[in-house]
């Protein structure tokens, strides 16, 4: 039960610790932040440890370099219990002039930014960690390497997973103990995460009180339209039809600026690539869960339920995707993007890397009518594309759920099943 397993983020934290003098590990919780720091911390302050809080809380008043005292790199966990504490670690950095001194762990975004005097620029760096990819929680066989396919390198692999252990992966999520547990047992821990979001953590961020039934609407509400570009009053439309008071956009906006700041929803930015001809490029966000699993909690859903409503699986099956294309992209040094323009010609997901090249992906659940679809949209966005002005992509993919096999078509298209799929 206790046996970690690695992250993508391990090497990442440390490449940052060679850096920086502290990194900061942000993301939802229970996705193994912690846990991931505490493998090469050299000593550690639990904040938020009930024995020490009240004693840390006051020395973090009297004298925090007290607090930051131990080997490194030394980590602060829940540091935003104290906001204080990030001065002083800037402090302390700027006086010990050496790297990898610190790793925070918890969340920015929640804590009181009238206690924090400096952005921290030069001293901190940033990590963002989200639950665990297939390939991280050893269900993906990672024989396909993101990284391969940008360097042309020729891939192949066999797919061990079927169409009903994706529905079970993308229902259980990503969250690291859940991967140990018996899979009924594993299925409650969404609902759990969800219940603890709609009753809590929403209001707990900024200490705003937020009616549960009301976050409750929301959630289902963007569960829908996940993998869209659905405005915020388009949302409020769907919650008024089941919410009995009244309700204006900048409420909705607010209740969904409340889950970003703990990492419930992160969304995709649009791509905006040099055309050969004029044509006017969708520009909005397109909305995802940072894990499936909620999505399927807000909707009550289970594993026998997306067999069942395959056009929604395949809405929760791009989520899961999403979720793991982000890691992957991020560890290579790149970005994850999401295309439509004013024909409606869409590209689900488009990783561009710092060096200028990148990759366009569709998501289909699987099926030859599908992958045909998914294919032909790629080959019509490529010869959109104005080479001249940027790089011709490094490969076009088509991920899906079912299929024994990856392989590259005769028009050059990869089809690989995400169970084959790594960094």
């Amino acid at each position: 039960m206790n046996t970690y397993k690695k992250r993508i983020v391990d090497e990442m934290l440390l490449r940052k610790l060679k850096g920086k003098g502290a990194v900061l590990i942000e993301g939802p919780k229970w996705c193994g932040k912690t846990t991931t720091a505490e493998q090469i911390s050299k000593s550690i302050l639990y904040m938020a440890n009930p024995e020490n809080k009240e004693q840390n809380l006051m020395l973090v008043d009297i004298n925090p370099s007290l607090l930051l005292k131990g080997d490194t790199p030394r980590l602060i966990d829940e540091w935003q219990i104290a906001p204080k504490l990030w001065d002083a670690v800037r402090f302390e950095v700027d006086h010990r002039k050496n790297e990898g001194q610190f790793i925070l762990t918890g969340s920015s975004l929640s804590a009181d930014k009238n206690l924090i005097t400096h952005t921290g620029t030069g001293r901190f760096s940033f990590l963002l960690m989200r639950p665990m990819t297939l390939f991280e929680s050893l269900e993906s066989t990672g024989e396909i390497s993101l990284k391969d396919l940008f360097d042309s390198k020729d891939v192949n692999g066999i797919n061990k997973l079927s169409l009903e252990d994706i529905a079970y992966l993308c229902c259980r999520g990503g969250w690291p103990r859940s991967i140990f547990m018996d899979k009924d047992i594993a299925l409650d821990q969404a609902f759990d995460y969800y219940d603890a979001v709609v009753n809590s953590d929403i209001s707990r961020v900024d200490g705003i009180n937020r009616e549960s039934t009301r976050v409750k609407n929301l959630m289902r509400s963007y569960a829908r339209n996940i993998g869209s570009q659905v405005s915020i009053e388009t949302l409020k439309k769907d919650m008024i039809n089941n919410d009995s008071f009244s309700l204006d956009a900048d409420t909705v906006y607010s209740y969904i600026n409340a889950l970003k700041k703990i990492f419930v929803i992160e969304e995709v930015p649009a791509w905006n690539p040099n055309l050969r001809s004029k044509s006017a490029i969708r520009t909005s966000d397109t909305r995802y869960f940072i894990d499936p699993s909620i999505a399927t909690a807000a909707l009550g859903l289970g594993p026998d339920d997306l067999i069942s409503d395959l056009n929604t699986f395949g809405f929760i099956f791009e989520n899961l995707c999403v979720r793991d294309l982000r890691v992957y992209a991020e560890s290579i040094n790149g970005n994850l993007y999401h295309y439509r323009d004013a024909s409606s010609l869409e590209c689900d997901a488009v990783i561009h890397l710092r060096n200028g090249s990148y990759g366009l992906i569709e998501i289909k659940l699987g099926g030859d009518k599908l992958i045909e679809e998914g294919a032909s949209n790629l080959i019509k966005l490529k010869n959109k594309l104005d080479t001249s002005k940027m790089k011709n992509p490094s490969f076009l993919m088509v991920i899906t759920a079912a299929g024994n096999y990856a392989y590259r078509r005769d028009d050059n298209v990869y089809v690989v099943p995400i169970g084959c799929l790594k960094n």
